[in-house]
């Protein structure tokens, strides 16, 4: 059975089933031989076609950047996927539910990179240097498997259950915000179903870029000036239902609304 399977089948699969907007199963259970280091290969793959059909790489998107989603993952480090255009909700612009299987929202830091930031050997300082300013995100992940089963490859090969992001209204620059303390409160429909603060993510944003320019370095990228990082769920994922509305409140980087 693993023989029908290689890198190309992996992204082409995967595209395709974002594109029709319909889950499947693990493709990790029918191929073994899909490890992190392939599960990249693909998701490397992945974002050529969509380069190819018009899309512009504008970020990275980080994942498993909370101690509780690694240990359910069983890693002990994050994952890191692409971002383009086509991702981006522009303002005022609904959650495109008709075109996500399943669709989640989580808040995010973002970072807006000033500088080329390429590893190896970034570290946490060294990271924030390159950066230009902070600001709030949503994302909305969209995972192309039933229920969101799947492998840590799995999720690899599927760009981090990539769907849509927003980012906010505020721009702020690193210094004076003590990033590791800035809370974020979630909301669905007027009430606040999560909170956290940004040391879930690593202990602190800045560990997640550093990571991912390195994690980007090992297989030959860098991260851009201009481009956006998001460094990973602050708070655990909530559904998003047809019609909800969800906003984002942060402490000192405004609030971020949609609605689907």
């Amino acid at each position: 059975m693993s023989s029908t399977w290689d890198i190309a089948r992996v992204a082409d699969t995967l595209l395709e089933a974002e594109r029709s907007a319909t889950a499947r199963t693990s493709i990790a259970a029918e191929w073994p031989e899909l490890d992190v280091t392939t599960a990249y290969q693909a998701q490397d793959l992945a974002l050529r076609r969509r380069h190819e059909r018009g899309e512009h790489t504008v970020g990275v998107k980080l994942g498993l950047t909370s101690k509780a989603k690694q240990a359910q993952m069983k890693v002990d480090e994050p994952s890191v996927a692409w971002l383009t255009d086509a991702m981006e909700l522009d303002s005022g612009r609904p959650i495109p539910h008709g075109e996500l299987i399943h669709p989640r929202a989580e808040p995010e830091i973002v970072f807006v990179m000033r500088d080329r930031l390429k590893g190896p050997g970034v570290t946490a300082a060294t990271a924030l240097a390159a950066v230009g300013s902070v600001t709030g995100g949503l994302e909305i992940i969209d995972s192309r498997f039933a229920g969101y089963g799947f492998t840590l490859p799995d999720g690899i090969a599927d760009n981090n259950s990539s769907g849509a992001y927003a980012t906010g209204p505020v721009a702020r620059e690193v210094d004076g915000l003590d990033l590791a303390l800035e809370g974020c409160l979630l909301e669905v429909d007027g009430a606040v179903v999560d909170s956290a603060t940004g040391a879930a993510v690593l202990g602190h944003p800045a560990e997640a870029l550093a990571f991912a320019a390195n994690q980007l370095g090992r297989r030959g990228h860098a991260i851009e000036p201009g481009w956006v990082v998001f460094t990973g769920g602050m708070t655990n994922a909530v559904a998003v239902e047809p019609g909800a509305r969800i906003a984002a409140h942060f402490t000192s980087l405004g609030s971020i609304v949609l609605t689907a």
